[in-house]
């Protein structure tokens, strides 16, 4: 799997307000110029994350974004698939009940692509916005970050 700008960035810009939800509403600009991003392709992708129900705007003069909801109820995965769609490593109908692939009762290798997905899906889905903004604030402080826990895996 190879994740396009839309699923890089995206993910970027959440950390970015996880690490100053504090500060209030976030603007684009503000993270534009912090994660050296496109201020119209941000302003797609907050939009995207707005529909799915990760981000809210604040109007007015002291308006911007902010999380929807707690940064540890918001998992990599969460924002990637928002972004990006399915996250599974290859389209194989082999699991599927409507499978239209002629190979799929004698093909072995769907189960190497079943478990990759699945691999994949648990390490997003256990990683947070929380733990990269912690990550992030280690980083700026010029302490060497914490591995991963793990301890999030849903």
């Amino acid at each position: 799997m190879k994740l396009s700008t839309k699923g890089r960035y995206g993910l970027r810009a959440m950390v970015d307000l996880a690490v100053h939800e504090e500060e209030g509403p976030v603007s684009i600009q503000a993270i534009a110029k912090r994660q050296d991003l496109s201020e119209k392709y941000l302003e797609q992708l907050l939009g995207m994350l707005k529909r799915a129900g990760f981000v809210r705007s604040v109007r007015g003069s002291q308006g911007g974004y902010r999380l929807a909801r707690e940064g540890r109820e918001i998992s990599v995965g969460d924002v990637l698939r928002a972004l990006e769609g399915d996250l599974s490593p290859v389209d194989c109908s082999g699991f599927s009940e409507n499978t239209s692939c002629r190979a799929s009762s004698s093909c072995v290798t769907k189960y190497v692509w079943k478990r990759l997905g699945e691999c994949m899906e648990a390490t997003l889905d256990g990683i947070t916005l929380e733990e990269l903004a912690c990550q992030s604030k280690s980083l700026e402080a010029g302490e060497e970050p914490q591995a991963f826990t793990g301890n999030n895996i849903r």
